[in-house]
């Protein structure tokens, strides 16, 4: 009786990391992972949590080699080809604004953009720091 409390004890660690690392969707709308199928030119093809950076990172180098502007509407994201032109929609008060990938990420948990300070000032997010957003295609 005592091995098996040991042997269950021992394996209840790796169960609850187990988990805790399962995505609740397969949606790639959702977990922000997608491919060159799911993209539809000028419909929303991704909805998810946005943030934007800025202050530690202007005047350095982004993924694309030219230099981050946090003035600039740019924007970064995980797989699109740098150049992609985005109408980020802000979900909770309807404003929009249109930015261009040149970097990559973001790279926290479950977030589908990073903003440059300027698309986050006019999409109203820079209070909050985060916010639910769909992206559009443009090109």
């Amino acid at each position: 009786m005592k091995n098996i409390l040991t042997r269950a004890s021992a394996m209840m660690p790796l169960l609850l990391v187990a988990a805790c690392n399962t995505t609740a969707s397969n949606d790639p709308s959702i977990t922000g992972s997608i491919s060159q199928a799911n993209i539809e030119t000028g419909n929303a093809f991704q909805r998810g949590t946005a943030s934007w950076y800025g202050p530690g990172f202007h005047g350095r180098k982004t993924a694309s080699g030219e230099r981050f502007n946090s003035n600039d509407m740019t924007a970064a994201h995980r797989s699109l080809p740098f150049g992609t032109r985005l109408k980020v929609v802000n979900e909770t008060n309807g404003r929009s604004v249109v930015v261009r990938v040149n970097d990559r990420g973001p790279f926290a948990h479950r977030r589908i953009i990073d903003l440059a300070k300027g698309p986050a000032l006019a999409l109203g997010l820079t209070s909050t720091g985060t916010g639910y957003v769909s992206l559009h295609r443009l090109d």
